[in-house]
């Protein structure tokens, strides 16, 4: 984004935690060191409870503050985000600063794909070659409408499907498994973890 000669770039990250987003902030910085600024943002923690701002040498509270803002309004967290300034020769004021910082952060994240954080529990399915293809299918459809995501199909002697399912949702895929296969198909329910979901 080019505002009045000065030249923005955005950079958007996923990160685990307050060491993981500092990694991040630091890779920018080196790979545009001759930039005059990079300011960043980040919100971390489940709940999003720990928050950070930089305005990295820009006049206080005109670029990380409009930026840790634009994040909070979209209820992000686990993020970081870094605005990069090639400085154009004309000042922008503080208003014009604020602007182009938090429009910078929001223009980005409107084309970035969003996910939601969730522990899900591993559910697998094997199913015999020839009803894969029916299986396959109703297993998709049946995650896109309850929260969950699906592996890659693994193929042996038989096509075994692995599915990360909110844990209130098992009953209702063992349900829905017994129907398609007419009770010849059930589910093996093993451990949870903390998966990425798609946001619809």
């Amino acid at each position: 984004m080019v505002v009045t000669r000065s030249r923005f770039i955005t950079t958007v990250a996923p990160v685990t935690g307050v060491a993981d987003a500092e990694r991040v902030v630091a890779d920018v910085r080196r790979r545009y060191w001759d930039a005059r600024h990079n300011c960043s943002a980040m919100v971390t923690g489940v709940l999003g409870d720990q928050a950070r701002s930089s305005d990295d040498g820009e006049p206080s509270g005109t670029a990380g503050v409009p930026m840790l803002e634009v994040l909070r309004r979209r209820d992000l967290t686990d993020v970081v985000v870094v605005v990069t300034r090639y400085f154009g020769g004309v000042k922008l004021g503080a208003g014009g600063l604020v602007r182009a910082y938090s429009t910078s952060v929001s223009e980005t994240l409107d084309r970035a794909t969003l996910v939601h954080r969730a522990e899900l529990t591993r559910v697998d399915v094997s199913a015999p070659h020839a009803d894969a293809g029916q299986i396959d299918n109703a297993l998709r459809q049946w995650a896109q409408h309850h929260g969950a995501t699906f592996d890659d199909p693994e193929y042996g002697s038989a096509v075994g499907f692995t599915l990360w399912v909110p844990q209130d949702a098992v009953d209702l895929l063992r349900a829905e498994l017994a129907a398609t296969s007419g009770g010849a198909l059930a589910p093996v329910v093993g451990g949870t973890r903390v998966v990425d979901v798609p946001v619809a």
